[in-house]
């Protein structure tokens, strides 16, 4: 059950930050109260600290396509997640990663301190400083 909670959360969760990711650069919204994309406290603190380059580059259009791409990807990644949901959620259960490695053994390397074990102090041997 709680993996499928999991699940669920995280398809939420990929698809909301998708979808503002995608569409909060390119749209404005002082209707909702909220400021232009390159016009909000946060990026006008940092330019005031900084530069006022800073606020040009983030109202760049790159920027603002690259910040859609990662929505975009986000998006994908949830849609991922809803399409293979029974997989995910049994890999999850089963507690083995959804996603296999090859199966190529690598030799196993031998070095001189594991032939011997390791001997440790036990700490009730040493006296108690007090302070």
């Amino acid at each position: 059950m709680s993996s499928r909670l999991s699940v669920i959360f995280y398809i939420i969760l990929c698809l909301e930050i998708g979808i503002a990711l995608t569409v909060l650069p390119w749209v404005h919204l002082e209707w909702l109260g909220l400021s232009d994309w390159s016009n909000n406290y946060f990026l006008l603190l940092a330019a005031h600290k900084t530069g006022y380059g800073v606020q040009r580059f983030i109202a760049s259009g790159w920027v603002r396509g690259a910040v859609s791409g990662i929505g975009i990807l986000n998006l994908g990644m949830g849609l991922w997640e809803l399409v293979h949901f029974r997989q995910t959620v049994r890999a999850l259960d089963s507690g083995q990663p959804s996603v296999e490695s090859s199966r190529q053994k690598l030799p196993e390397r031998v070095t001189a301190n594991d032939a011997q074990p390791v001997k440790a102090d036990p700490l009730s041997d040493y006296p108690r400083r007090n302070r």
